[in-house]
């Protein structure tokens, strides 16, 4: 990625939905310039998807956290398999220190979040967490 991509990235992870002619005209290039930028970073694969961000507090009850977690051993992609295939995992990162892996859980009700957290201390490899709910979200 060059300059330009890198601006135009930040462009696209500040709105998504900017039309490509916006794009040109904050990056001061032709459109076909950003189109064809945009292609090429989907089809390398530096740009995986679109999504959507919501006001904190729009969905009601929903309750998020993020869940530190220790893996033993060299259990770490086998636990990482298991987190990706659960719903209310809404995103996992890799760290150092403490903690082995950051996980952010969302459920709707308190009885759904303990069932998740159960449900993830059971995975084999997973040998301490410490949880920590999310309340006020000052910026996204």
């Amino acid at each position: 990625m060059d300059a330009l991509d890198t601006e135009l990235v930040a462009l696209l992870r500040d709105d998504a939905r900017l039309p490509v002619a916006a794009l040109a005209k904050k990056l001061r290039v032709a459109r076909a310039t950003v189109q064809n930028r945009i292609t090429r970073l989907e089809r390398d694969g530096v740009i995986v998807g679109y999504t959507l961000r919501l006001r904190p507090g729009a969905e009601a009850h929903r309750i998020r956290a993020i869940m530190s977690i220790a893996v033993g051993g060299n259990r770490a992609d086998e636990v990482l398999r298991l987190l990706r295939g659960n719903p209310a995992v809404g995103a996992l990162h890799t760290t150092n220190g403490r903690w082995d892996l950051l996980a952010e859980i969302r459920a709707d009700t308190l009885e759904a979040f303990d069932r998740v957290l159960g449900a993830i201390r059971l995975i084999d490899g997973i040998t301490s967490t410490e949880t920590s709910i999310l309340l006020t979200t000052h910026k996204l």
